[in-house]
């Protein structure tokens, strides 16, 4: 069960990560976040706080195998979203979540 953040401040880092990922109802594979300028640090820090989940996916493409890392949102990060308080909207949940 996530735990709420004791402190309601979410580090900017945080929440810039979690605005690209509120997007992506599918989630975002871990080398788009890192393309997009992320550092592993930051998302390994989401995952661990359960602000976010990490998921292996995998795919073959004729008689290679890739293994793709896709993470997406938790239920703690919409609520972390949800509670900010500052003048930029976050985006909205999807339907059915």
């Amino acid at each position: 069960m996530a735990t709420e953040p004791k402190n309601q401040r979410l580090p900017e880092r945080y929440r810039q990560v979690l605005e690209v990922l509120a997007v992506a109802p599918q989630g975002r594979s871990v080398n788009a976040l890192l393309t997009i300028g992320f550092k592993l640090e930051t998302i390994a820090d989401l995952i661990r706080s359960e602000l976010a989940t990490v998921r292996l996916e995998a795919t073959e493409n004729h008689d290679l195998r890739i293994e793709i890392a896709r993470v997406r949102i938790a239920d703690a990060g919409w609520r972390a979203l949800e509670g900010l308080t500052t003048r930029k909207r976050s985006p909205r949940r999807p339907n059915g979540r």
